[in-house]
């Protein structure tokens, strides 16, 4: 299972309004339930806010991984926001974060899982990744960068 599978051009957002982590993950559970027919926005908004108040999954750099299990979830899912304005996601850092990889997988979740949100981690650890997902101006070039981003670390 690679990331570069479970990410279509048409999960990686551009220029998202921001506002506040839970308006991030408002619009990201919106988004992925209008697109995913066996998803429902209020559960996956519950979720991820419950994974939230674990810690928070602002891992630093200006980068968050919000990441649930969800039973309806048959495979995992992947989308990218690149968020208009940043926004306090409680990172560990404490920098607002305006580059948001969201990743919902089955709740009887596996080490492929683990490994995704490894893969995830190590693309948006490298500065040269973040400081050129920043410089697009394009839902298209975003989606470019990060696949090439990917690509590169597999």
């Amino acid at each position: 299972m690679s990331l570069e599978a479970i990410l279509p051009p048409e999960r990686t957002l551009f220029g998202v309004p921001g506002g506040s982590k839970k308006r991030v993950l408002e619009f990201f559970s919106t988004f992925i339930a209008q697109n995913t027919p066996s998803l429902d926005s209020q559960e996956v908004f519950s979720r991820l806010i419950g994974r939230e108040r674990l810690g928070s999954t602002g891992i630093g750099n200006g980068v968050a991984i919000p990441h649930a299990r969800s039973p309806h979830c048959k495979a995992p899912i992947a989308g990218f926001l690149k968020l208009a304005e940043p926004v306090d996601f409680d990172a560990i850092d404490g920098e607002p974060v305006d580059l948001v990889f969201v990743l919902l997988v089955p709740e009887e979740a596996d080490d492929a899982h683990l490994a995704l949100l490894a893969q995830v981690a190590g693309v948006m650890n490298d500065a040269d990744t973040r400081s050129g997902l920043r410089r697009s101006e394009s839902q298209r070039e975003l989606h470019e960068r990060l696949i090439e981003a990917i690509r590169r670390q597999g």
